[in-house]
């Protein structure tokens, strides 16, 4: 008899089990996905539009219009560091987390040939030491995770933003757009869990991503990202 299950993490673990035979083309975005995005970064010249090593067009815009200034800065889901090296240029001290070494690797290399300083960090964010991701953090930056967590991982993810991002801080999201006919599941949740299968990601709509941050102020609204199948939006935590 294996009873595994004594801490609300215990039940997290568990259900992350539901999915982990699914298809690479919707692996999670935690610790059982690392396989999959190594082999998905270890091709640099590949034609991957966020390959390229240049910043979310929404992000550089916030900061143009002054909606968040310079400090400290948590990239998740960093990948090859295009979002975290722009920010270390523009006086930010950089913080930035992936679940693949190979993507890591690639971004302290930009990083070295740009000469920016950059702390990257290899593994799952919601497992990681509090003295690894230490907070307060005044930009959350995600482009890209958020959409490819099961939904019991939105627990971890609140609770993380609710331990690392500082009063007054902002959020900087882009995710699959419901709605718009391109990437992402629109399955309701209940349902993932019968198919077990994320197909790829979730898609949301602008209604949903403010009922599930509702514990943060919309400071500018979800905007379509120049391309249908992805939402932009920024929150602010109060204080």
């Amino acid at each position: 008899m294996d009873r595994t299950v004594r801490t609300v993490e215990d039940v997290l673990a568990l259900l992350d089990g539901l999915f982990a035979s699914e298809s690479e083309a919707g692996r999670l975005a935690t610790g059982d996905g690392k396989d999959f995005w190594d082999r998905f970064y270890a091709d640099r010249s590949k034609p991957v539009p966020f390959f390229v090593a240049k910043p979310d067009e929404n992000l550089a815009a916030h900061l143009d219009q002054g909606l968040i200034a310079p400090g400290r800065a948590l990239d998740l889901g960093c990948g090859a560091g295009r979002n975290a090296l722009f920010l270390a240029s523009r006086g930010f001290d950089v913080d930035a987390v992936d679940l693949s070494a190979v993507a890591v690797a690639w971004g302290e290399d930009r990083a070295r040939e740009v000469g920016v300083d950059v702390r990257f960090l290899r593994g799952d964010a919601f497992t990681l030491p509090p003295t690894e991701l230490s907070g307060p953090y005044d930009l959350v930056v995600d482009s890209g995770c958020f959409h490819h967590l099961p939904p019991h991982r939105r627990v971890s993810y609140l609770s993380l933003l609710d331990r690392v991002l500082a009063p007054g801080g902002h959020l900087a999201l882009t995710s699959f757009a419901a709605g718009e006919g391109g990437m992402g599941s629109e399955l309701a949740d209940a349902e993932l869990y019968r198919e077990r299968e994320l197909r790829g990601g979730l898609a949301y709509t602008p209604e949903s991503l403010r009922w599930i941050f509702s514990d943060l102020v919309e400071v500018d609204e979800s905007a379509l990202f120049g391309v249908t199948f992805l939402w932009t939006a920024l929150f602010r935590r109060p204080g």
